[in-house]
């Protein structure tokens, strides 16, 4: 409509003007420089009037058309929540009661006690290595520690009534304690013969069977045994969080294979940074009660390293940059009956999290948020706004 309204009214003028001027081309024809000039300078004249009154007639065509075009967005509500930022790692089930038993003496192994899967408890035999005779060597220096402590009995009680020497009060006295401390050592060698379980836990398994031949050091192993209720996850964490992650934080843990998820915290976080990569170590306790959980599963962490009471969050879709690298996005002014302008506001960003990111400044609670549309729209043009999200 606008653009015939312009069209009648150039026609128009220019009728006028051939009516009562020469025209163009017979202006031309003189070859007269003077008169050229001077025509050009009346069409110059003549398309400044032109150009006003089209303007006017086209705000009067805004103003009365009800039928314009406007942008149709949907904006929602700026508000404030909570933010908390995870960061995102993984890492691997560990245990610090995860051994290898081994003999602590030579021999054969005359017993095994237990079987895989058996649940045992700290101190418990699980093994017999034939003693090579110590016990019958135990045996026969009890029996002479039981006739030296009689007989020192009796000379005690001889020289305390100042009955007999000094020296044979002495020489029975030196002669139990020998005897008893050769009777501890053997104690101590052929309790060596017992393997017993290093804490409670279950036998993961038996490496060596009944009748094997072992002896201390390496493969030599007996057998493996675990505890799974004192499980944690080790993981490396980047440098840069060593100020936010710290013990107690909130650590959410998932397991992939299990299809299991649980809350924990940093139970203990490093103190020394590996000049390899930069990071330093991170310990997440892992409750196992039904005992799912094995050593060496992998696992993926969402630590808590930073959490903000009061943000504003807004989709990152919805922001723009101009040319000296600000970022901005448009809010809804002076609405009513629903159509509004789009004013465009600088704000500046702080962490994201998926889609989501936080705005430190530039929004108020409560503006109007461009959403839908975010991209269409210019700065001070009116806009019709379809919905409000929630």
């Amino acid at each position: 409509m606008r653009r015939i309204v312009s069209y009648i009214v150039i026609a128009s003028v220019l009728a006028s003007c051939g009516s009562k001027e020469q025209s163009v081309e017979s202006v031309i024809g003189t070859q007269d420089l003077q008169q050229i000039r001077t025509k050009k300078d009346q069409l110059s004249e003549k398309q400044q009037e032109l150009a006003a009154q089209i303007k006017l007639l086209n705000d009067e065509i805004a103003k009365l058309d009800t039928s314009k075009k406007v942008p149709l967005i949907t904006t929602f509500t700026a508000e404030e929540s909570v933010f908390t930022h995870y960061l995102d790692l993984q890492g691997n089930v560990q245990t610090k009661k995860n051994v290898l038993v081994y003999p602590e003496m030579p021999g054969q192994l005359v017993r095994i006690y237990v079987k895989e899967g058996q649940r045992v408890v700290k101190g418990q035999a699980l093994a017999k290595i034939d003693d090579g005779g110590l016990g019958q060597q135990l045996a026969q220096v009890e029996a002479q520690v039981g006739l030296a402590k009689t007989t020192y009995d009796r000379q005690k009680r001889l020289w305390d009534q100042k009955i007999g020497s000094e020296i044979q009060y002495l020489q029975t006295k030196t002669n139990y304690e020998a005897l008893t401390r050769s009777a501890n050592q053997l104690k101590q060698q052929l309790g060596k013969s017992v393997i017993k379980a290093p804490f409670t836990g279950i036998v993961d398994d038996v490496i060596k069977e009944q009748g094997t031949v072992v002896a201390p050091g390496q493969g030599s192993e007996v057998f493996r045994v675990v505890n799974l209720s004192d499980m944690y996850i080790e993981t490396d964490v980047p440098e840069s969080y060593i100020s936010s992650i710290k013990k107690g934080k909130e650590v959410q843990v998932e397991f992939p294979i299990l299809g299991k998820t649980v809350t924990s915290k940093v139970r203990q976080a490093g103190n020394f940074i590996n000049p390899a990569n930069r990071t330093f170590k991170v310990e997440v306790g892992v409750s196992n009660k039904d005992r799912t959980i094995k050593p060496n599963l992998t696992a993926k962490l969402r630590i808590n390293d930073y959490t903000n009471p009061k943000s504003i969050l807004i989709p990152q879709s919805i922001i723009s940059e101009n040319a000296k690298g600000q970022q901005y996005v448009y809010v809804v002014k002076d609405v009513k009956d629903k159509v509004g302008k789009a004013q465009q506001v600088i704000i500046s960003t702080g962490k994201t999290q998926g889609d989501i990111i936080e705005v430190l400044s530039g929004l108020e609670v409560g503006a109007q948020i461009v959403q839908e549309g975010a991209r269409s729209v210019k700065d001070n043009q009116e806009v019709k706004i379809l919905e409000v999200a929630k």
